[in-house]
């Protein structure tokens, strides 16, 4: 979000970004600057064909994906199923905001949770977000990096990602889009119809995504300064916005007990801190794709458009001025969006909390616009619609990968225990360890609960919710060898089957020692699925026969 209704002084009137190309009406490509010729106008519809297709498919991928449910989404599901009246002790003890449960709930009791009906949730709001784009983007530099903006979005392996993931990234995605065009609305021209929207927005991040409030501090304080600067119409808007962000604050009031309970009992006991500049690099690897191939070179070509959107100014169709006082047309995007991930990222290694990339999908639109008006600083459309063709390719792999590739293991596993000769029958029991793997294995097992014991280590309970509240001392008081006795009383002459997955933070050496315990009571122990490590989430299972 911006801290400023103009770009080139501090106070007045918006002016459109330098090296906008709307207003052009000739080919700056053309060495003669004649108008457009047919054939001009042929290429033109060639180009509004090219990016209407890109457009549709980058949109279908966002409901495609061959993979089951992993974790979280699995998670976010069996919360969101539960009655209403139980959602808020069951996110108190999981350490979420209530907006995203709240909406899949009623989505799952109209659309039904299948993995197509509940991440489709999450697809229509990563369609929602591009209109927004463009709008912003016209803000930005007119219809041309209007269009930049929509197709950086649109073949985001990031975007299409949380567009296709039940959690709610997808909507702090819209959110802050919706936020930052309204912000500037409120700039322009203070009315009720615009600052009540914004103070709704404002809540609704907070109730949505906790480092929302990395966020909203940052353009908060940018407020503050500019009311402080401006004088007479710009100072009485800027305050009305100011007054909009505490309304937006006050509606988290209710919620703070919580909250604090959450942030003493919960926390991220899944993962270790780390250090703001591996944060950054981590951020920005995940939002060109993550850790892939392709990821390096699309990295490169995004963060170089940025600094070109920040910094750069087309000299003529050639040549590039770099100006290091920063171009007005994205300071402050881009000043917020670092602002934001260092005050995020710095806070979470001194509190000791774990970090990821999808925690970024608060300043993620301030990126994308930036890239967008990277596009721009090239003042020979030939270039700006190669560079432009580049990152949408390499974008596109990363959305087939989305598409195509399995986020977990669950179905192989799940997929044993279902085989109708020789997988799990009436009395044999499931074990889970650790319990962050129960969720998606057990949402694909398909034998009743009165049929098949599920039950997790260390707790014994069901594998649908994990109970995050103490959950490091929990597990590192829990007696595998005694758990083991429990679960062998519990199946008696029935099979047990061990769902595990070494490696996982608080756990260390004990689903080891569960095995262990397993396999000398029952020695002739049966392989049946190994973990494999290339998957994002990965489990094995082994059988142990019963007499």
């Amino acid at each position: 979000m911006p801290g400023s209704a103009e770009r080139t002084v501090p106070c007045g009137p918006r002016k459109r970004a330098a090296g906008s190309v709307n207003s052009m009406a000739v080919d700056p490509g053309s060495p003669t600057g004649a108008p457009e010729t047919e054939d001009a106008h042929s290429t033109s519809r060639l180009l509004v064909a090219t990016v209407a297709v890109v457009v549709l498919v980058g949109v279908v991928l966002r409901f495609v994906t061959r993979s089951d449910l992993w974790l979280d989404e699995a998670l976010s599901v069996n919360i969101a199923k539960l009655p209403f009246s139980k959602l808020h002790d069951a996110l108190r003890h999981d350490g979420a905001p209530p907006v995203y449960y709240v909406v899949l709930h009623g989505w799952i009791s109209v659309f039904g949770s299948s993995d197509l009906a509940v991440r489709s949730l999450s697809g229509l709001f990563g369609v929602a977000s591009l209109p927004l784009a463009w709008l912003a983007g016209r803000r930005l530099g007119g219809r041309a990096v209007a269009w930049a903006a929509v197709l950086v979005l649109v073949s985001s392996p990031y975007a299409a990602r949380y567009s296709s993931e039940t959690r709610m990234y997808s909507i702090v995605i819209f959110l802050v889009l919706a936020g930052y065009l309204l912000l500037w609305r409120v700039l322009e021209r203070p009315t009720p119809a615009r600052t009540v929207p914004l103070a709704l927005v404002v809540g609704l991040l907070l109730y949505t995504q906790y480092w929302s409030i990395y966020l909203l501090l940052v353009v908060g304080i940018g407020l503050v300064v500019r009311a402080i600067r401006c004088r007479g119409a710009e100072r009485r808007a800027t305050q009305s916005a100011i007054l909009a962000f505490a309304a937006g604050a006050l509606m988290f009031v209710p919620w703070l007990p919580t909250f604090g309970y959450q942030a003493q009992h919960t926390g991220t006991p899944w993962g270790s801190a780390v250090a703001p500049p591996t944060a950054f690099g981590l951020t920005f690897a995940d939002f060109s794709g993550g850790d892939h191939a392709e990821t390096v070179v699309l990295i490169v070509a995004l963060v170089v458009l940025a600094l070109l959107g920040l910094f750069g100014r087309a000299a003529d169709g050639r040549h590039v001025e770099l100006d290091l006082r920063t171009r007005p047309g994205v300071r402050w995007e881009v000043g917020v969006m670092l602002g934001a991930l260092v005050l995020g990222t710095t806070w979470s290694f001194v509190a000791g909390s774990a970090f990821q990339g999808r925690y970024a999908a608060i300043v993620f639109p301030l990126f994308v616009l930036a890239v967008a008006v990277g596009t721009s600083v090239f003042a020979d459309r030939r270039v700006r619609a190669g560079v432009l063709t580049f990152v949408v390719v390499i974008g596109f792999v990363g959305l087939a990968r989305n598409s195509w590739e399995h986020r977990t293991q669950a179905y192989q596993v799940a997929g044993r225990i279902n085989d109708p000769r020789e997988g799990a029958k009436p009395g044999d029991v499931v074990v889970y360890c650790p319990d962050q793997v129960g969720p998606a294995v057990s949402r694909l097992v398909r034998r009743a609960p009165d049929q098949v014991k599920q039950m997790v280590f260390p707790t014994g309970e069901g594998p649908e919710i994990i109970d995050w509240v103490d959950y490091k001392k929990r597990n590192t008081r829990a007696d595998p060898a005694a758990f083991a006795q429990s679960v062998l009383r519990t199946a008696g002459t029935h099979d047990v089957w061990y769902v595990y997955a070494p490696g996982y933070k608080t756990f260390e050496g004990k689903c080891e020692a569960l095995g262990a315990a397993l396999q000398t009571a029952r020695p002739g122990v049966v392989p049946l699925v190994l973990p494999d490590s290339k998957l994002f989430e990965f489990q094995g299972l082994n059988r142990f026969p019963g007499s």
